[in-house]
């Protein structure tokens, strides 16, 4: 085989991306090396810490500015210079829409080199239209093939082009094991008691997020509930303090807790010692809290708009899908994990199966496949014994 490079490219690298390719590095050995390469030392999205991996090399092209300062024109020019010097190599990008990948993509393609994309969109997310969705087809003609997060967003790739059988699934992974070692408890239905389990919510405070509904859902049923526990809201953004005003109004902002943005060390022990994750948002491509959550052992009630339900969530197994305008349904499923412990129980032992699922191994086995390396043959052993729920690529 090739010893040449493994690169992926990614705006900034935070703890979900150096799980995967740490995944993957591991998985190659010594046989080929896997490079990180990222904008900016910081993301202009998320507040989350850098990170470097363990047995991956990052490499960061613009350290100590904002890149949104930065002109396309040198993003683009120190891009293509930084992946030009490491061929040879298969590229993985995300950010298909930039001007600065989307061009160095085509060069790389043009000159011989084997490029693929990442994405977890799905054609749900929002309104489309057909002029803007036959340019996006030709933004994705550089790439020999395509890594998606579940069956919508597969689809969503056959859609802009892409044949079925140059598409993977699980873009969207994280290393269980990291999660539960910094979680510092036993995974549910273990560690702390029923009784004192709350609610928890991990999101941006923006409007997609439909945080909003779930306070209305909260207060719904704090009013049917003769023992209501509290809710806590992980995350930061520009709606928080109408969030805050929203929860007095309704009456709930003494069991409400804001704890503001949390690194990954901190929001992981109160995942384990929450009741259930709650994601009820209008719009979301996939949902990497939902891994998070069933690492731990915890049931989720997620919108129905979440793209981890394709692979992740069984309504009524190891938790439930709700519509996201439908506050009712929301604290009615509350309701339900909050009196009746054996359900819970159920559903927490439920999510033992789907948590594989998310692990970063399973990025990096899709990865090896895409790339159509050999040591696919082996498998993983976990592979083999994972649900029939997991067989969604046949049915592209």
């Amino acid at each position: 085989m090739s010893k040449s490079l493994v690169v992926f490219v990614w705006e900034n690298f935070g703890p979900v991306h150096s799980d995967r390719c740490d995944a993957l590095a591991l998985r190659l050995g010594d046989r080929r090396k896997v490079i990180g390469v990222e904008l900016g030392g910081s993301s202009v999205v998320y507040d989350w810490r850098p990170e470097d991996g363990a047995h991956f090399e990052k490499r960061t092209l613009f350290e100590g500015v904002s890149i949104d300062d930065v002109s396309n024109w040198r993003k683009f020019t120190t891009l293509l210079k930084t992946c030009f010097g490491l061929r040879p190599a298969d590229f993985f990008f995300c950010h298909y829409e930039t001007p600065h990948v989307f061009m160095t993509a085509l060069l790389l393609r043009l000159t011989g080199s084997r490029v693929f994309v990442m994405n977890d969109s799905k054609f749900d997310d929002y309104r489309r239209y057909v002029g803007r969705e036959l340019i996006k087809k030709l933004f994705y003609l550089p790439y020999n093939g395509a890594m998606a997060a579940g069956a919508r967003s597969a689809d969503y790739f056959r859609f802009l082009g892409l044949p079925a059988r140059q598409i993977v699934l699980n873009y969207d992974a994280l290393s269980t094991d990291r999660i539960r070692r910094l979680a510092g408890v036993d995974r549910a239905p273990g560690g702390p008691p029923f009784a004192e389990r709350d609610f928890i919510i991990v999101a941006r405070m923006i409007a997609k997020k439909n945080i909003g509904m779930a306070l209305e859902a909260y207060a719904l049923y704090r009013a049917a509930s003769a023992a209501p526990r509290k809710l806590r809201l992980c995350g930061s953004g520009p709606l928080e303090q109408e969030l805050r005003a929203q929860a007095e109004r309704l009456g709930v902002a003494d069991m409400v807790v804001f704890h503001g943005f949390l690194q990954i060390e901190e929001v992981c022990p109160l995942l384990g010692s929450s009741l259930a994750l709650i994601l009820p948002s209008l719009q979301e491509q996939f949902g990497n809290v939902v891994i998070e959550a069933q690492a731990l052992g915890l049931p989720v009630i997620v919108s129905d708009n979440c793209g981890a339900r394709d692979l992740l969530v069984r309504n009524g197994v190891n938790g439930f899908v709700v519509e996201p305008d439908n506050p009712q349904g929301l604290a009615f499923f509350m309701g339900l994990l909050d009196r009746d412990e054996a359900l819970w129980r159920r559903m927490s032992l439920a999510t033992g199966p789907f948590s594989a699922l998310g692990d970063a191994s399973r990025f990096a086995q899709s990865a090896l496949e895409l790339m159509g390396d050999r040591d696919r043959e082996r498998g993983f052993a976990q592979l083999a014994n994972a649900p029939a729920e997991n067989s969604i690529a046949d049915r592209l």
